[in-house]
This record gives structure tokens, sequence and C-alpha cells, in this order.
């Protein structure tokens, strides 16, 4: 449960982040090749955004439509990834895992230099803006693409590498909309819940979910994922990005060495 909790801490103060840092925990405390570790990453994450999700449309910070069609794009793709992931060998999947990882760690810390200096980095004139008098976006058909594409590439890599897609949403709805921080990792762990679903239930019917490890770990999840709601305000902004980029860039390397090793062996 203690390493779920590090998912969950992680997911309720950056919206993205839990799954991808998830499956490494997996992966160098139990020892579990990526296949075997990634549906139960999902699950965690899955559970524990859905709880956080729940919350955020309560407080009426979930973009609900938005989540549907990014969830609802994601949701197609995933069981393909999931697919996929038993058919690629460990080490060349371990690879893909550490560049994706060593990807998302750059990214994060570009955008916490960018929040020191600048305000939050947007488009000129984003595709999906609000209506200021409801609140709600207004529907365009650039909008859609850009909320659909976004959907289709965090669900193949939900399936594939068992991360709930944050490192892929958060960023886009940041760009590409005018949302407000707050909403933006709300809607996030809105569409993560939903495209976990699908991996989920993928992964079970390919028969590669270890429960006996799947349940505590995501129990772990929810319960810090509670508890870090609280401290989301205090600690939130550029120097936890900046951590949690270089704790990725450490573990993106040591994947890296792994998964090389694993296909010189």
């Amino acid at each position: 449960m203690s390493l779920g909790a590090l998912v969950g801490l992680t997911l309720a103060l950056t919206g993205a982040g839990g799954g991808i840092l998830a499956v490494p925990l997996l992966v160098f405390s139990l020892h579990l090749g990526l296949a075997e570790s990634a549906p139960v990453g999902l699950l965690a994450v899955g559970l524990a955004s859905a709880v956080g999700a729940a919350l955020g449309l309560r407080e009426g910070r979930v973009r609900y439509r938005a989540a549907m069609v990014i969830g609802g794009a994601g949701v197609l793709l995933a069981p393909w990834g999931v697919w996929l992931a038993q058919r690629v060998p460990n080490g060349p999947l371990t690879l893909v895992f550490a560049l994706v990882l060593g990807w998302s760690a750059w990214g994060m810390y570009q955008r916490s230099r960018a929040a020191r200096s600048a305000p939050v980095e947007r488009l000129a004139q984003p595709p999906c803006v609000r209506n200021p008098c409801t609140g709600r976006f207004i529907w365009t058909r650039p909008c859609s693409m850009v909320l659909a594409s976004t959907g289709m590439v965090s669900g193949m890599l939900s399936g594939l590498l068992g991360v709930g897609g944050g490192f892929v949403i958060v960023p886009a709805l940041t760009r590409y909309s005018d949302l407000a921080p707050d909403s933006i990792v709300s809607t996030s762990l809105a569409v993560i819940a939903l495209v976990s679903v699908s991996g989920v239930a993928s992964a079970t019917l390919h028969g590669s979910m270890p429960w006996s490890i799947a349940w505590p770990f995501a129990m772990g999840a929810m319960v810090a994922l509670l508890a870090g709601r609280r401290l989301a305000g205090r600690f939130s902004g550029p120097t936890l990005q900046r951590s949690f980029a270089a704790l990725s860039a450490v573990v993106s390397l040591m994947l890296l060495a792994r998964g090389l090793g694993a296909i010189g062996a």
C-alpha cells in the first residue's frame, strides 16, 4: 500500500505523473516485468483518479463534456495498447517507457521554468475557449479535433505502458484551452479514470492482471490521493514540478539501463 500511496500523492498534487511513477515503482521494488506492472499501475491510477474526479465534479471544476471527448477517444485506443504490450518483448518495451518518461520529465521541467518567469503557456488564440457567460467550452471542430487527438495518444500509452496519460492531457489542456489550472487537473483526473476502465478491462480479459498485487497498490493510491488534496494548494507550483521532473529523469535513466541490459542479455 505504501508504494501505491506515492502514486496517489503525485496525482493529487499534479493531476499527472501518477501512472508514469507507478510502473517504475513496481518494476524496481517488486521486480515485475513491464507488461505485468502496467495493468497494476493502470488500476491504481484509475481508481485514485475516479475519486479525485468525483470530488472535482462536486466542486464544479471538471469540464465533463471535454473529459468525455478525450476519454471516449482514449477508451477506443487503450485495448490496442494492451494487446501490443503483450506482444512486445520486455527489453524494448522498457526502452519505450524510459523514453516516454524522459520526455515527460523534460516537458515538466520546461513548464516549471516558464511558470517562474511568465504566465501559463498558452496559444494566443487557443482552439478551446469558454463562453464567458456559462463557463462552458464553445465547441468548434478544431477544439473537438485537439481533444480527440489528445485522448487517442493518452489511450494508446495507457494500454501500452500502464500510464494514466495525465502527462499528455495536462500539457494539452494547458496549451490548447483557457481552463484554470485547478480545472485542468480535475478534468485530467476524470479522463484518466475513463481511459483506465478500458485498459483494466482489456488486461483482465487477457489474463495479465495480478490481482493480489493490484488491489493493495490501488487502495494505497486512493487513500493518499484523498489526503494529498489537502496539501495540493500548499505544495503545488514550479518547485514541485522541478522536483518531479528530476525524479522522473533519474528513473528514466535507470529504466534505460535496465532495458538495454535486457536486450543485451
